[in-house]
């Protein structure tokens, strides 16, 4: 029941921004107000447009935030699942535990 009220009641994670908002609270310990500027700050809009569903679709599209697929058209060259996180990491200038072991992994 947490999960399905937190879905129904929150930002809408990767449709929206709420993903990216999360990480900014749990990783650098930011209040929900701040954690929404910030990341509206790096994506280039506006807090309002970090819960338009449209905005934020055509937004992570353009940045290469991932999207998703039942959502929209993923086409050839567009990033998904790690390439999303790399990007993601390095727009909001945060570590992320995958992106990390992934270049250690990589030797990169």
């Amino acid at each position: 029941m947490d999960v399905t009220h937190a879905l129904a009641a929150g930002m809408g994670g990767v449709r929206t921004a709420g993903d990216l908002v999360a990480r900014m609270q749990m990783s650098r310990g930011m209040r929900l107000p701040e954690a929404k500027s910030y990341v509206a700050d790096r994506l280039g809009c506006t807090v309002r447009d970090l819960s338009d569903s449209y905005a934020m679709e055509q937004i992570r599209g353009e940045k290469g935030l991932g999207r998703i697929l039942d959502h929209s058209n993923l086409h050839p060259g567009e990033p998904n699942a790690i390439m999303a996180k790399f990007r993601i990491a390095e727009l909001l200038d945060v570590p992320i535990n995958s992106v990390e072991r992934f270049r250690a992994l990589a030797g990169v």
